[in-house]
């Protein structure tokens, strides 16, 4: 295990920030969550901010993350990190403007804030939804298969343009400062109990996750690629999928191309069951190995 760091975490009480906060404290890491909803997680420090008041987050990356903060003497403890994943989560649950504004005024905000107060490990959320596969209106085609980090994304929903934007934002920043930024395309999050609940649905109904590429990230693995990207320095700005080995369906990688993805473009080989959102960067460049396959947990 490395040395803890002194972590600012956005976002951490929602879906995936409840899973990964966890990881990060069995790893050793001091976590202070800033949200609007604090988590309540043995171990976890909260402070109630709002990411789109910049004032708001200088003031929290140079806050006393708990009370024993105080007992030094020497003021406030600089945080090693930030994990930015604090968003309005898709669309329509707000109006467009307002996920475009909250989310890409608030990543400006908390980066901008991070960089200019020398923090030098900054990882932010992205998401599968920028490959403009899953909230487009009708039914698009990807550019080609599998979908990496290569690909020239092109959502043309407010969520997922947020995200493009998010990118952008982060590559200037650290263009800008040398720090290490790296933004993580979450693909579509799976807590433990819905491998239960969920997937037999999926299996029943595979058209439904057409929209995904029948990509899935266990909560818990997503946990260790945030831990991977804290622990990786020195690459200036990166963009890694976040997603496991294998499509989240019982129906074969070359299968699914035939019947979902006809007529596009394959690049190399594909695994029987590899993943058409891919996932080989965070393997092959951070060592990632996945913990929670989802035939783990799913009978039949």
């Amino acid at each position: 295990m490395t040395m803890g760091k002194r972590i600012l975490f956005t976002g951490g009480s929602g879906k995936a920030g409840r899973y990964v906060i966890p990881y990060l404290l069995n790893q050793g890491h001091r976590v202070l969550n800033v949200d609007l909803t604090p988590l309540d997680h043995a171990g976890v420090d909260n402070l109630i901010a709002d990411i789109t008041d910049s004032g708001q987050m200088f003031n929290a990356l140079t806050a006393y993350a708990g009370f024993d903060d105080l007992e030094t003497g020497k003021g406030a403890p600089k945080f090693d990190a930030v994990v930015h994943f604090a968003a309005v989560p898709r669309i329509l649950i707000n109006p467009d403007n307002e996920t475009f504004r909250v989310n890409t005024i608030g990543t400006y905000n908390v980066i901008e804030a991070a960089v200019k107060l020398g923090i030098k490990k900054i990882v932010i959320a992205s998401s599968e939804t920028t490959y403009g596969i899953c909230f487009s209106d009708g039914q698009t085609d990807p550019h080609y298969l599998p979908l990496d980090e290569d690909y020239d994304i092109d959502p043309m929903d407010s969520y997922g343009c947020s995200k493009k934007v998010n990118e952008v934002t982060a590559r200037s920043f650290a263009r800008r400062s040398g720090a290490d930024i790296y933004a993580l395309r979450i693909g579509n999050v799976i807590e433990p109990h819905e491998y239960e609940t969920l997937f037999p649905r999926f299996f029943a109904a595979p058209e439904t996750r057409r929209r995904n590429a029948f990509c899935y990230i266990d909560a818990r693995d997503l946990g260790q690629i945030t831990d991977l990207c804290l622990q990786k320095d020195g690459l200036g700005f990166q963009v890694f999928n976040a997603g496991n080995d294998t499509n989240g369906m019982n129906i074969p990688t070359q299968d699914l191309i035939d019947r979902f993805f006809p007529g596009v473009p394959v690049k190399g080989e594909l695994g029987e069951n590899e993943a058409l959102f891919s996932n080989r960067k965070i393997r092959e460049v951070l060592g990632f190995k996945e913990n929670h396959d989802w035939q783990n947990y799913v009978k039949g």
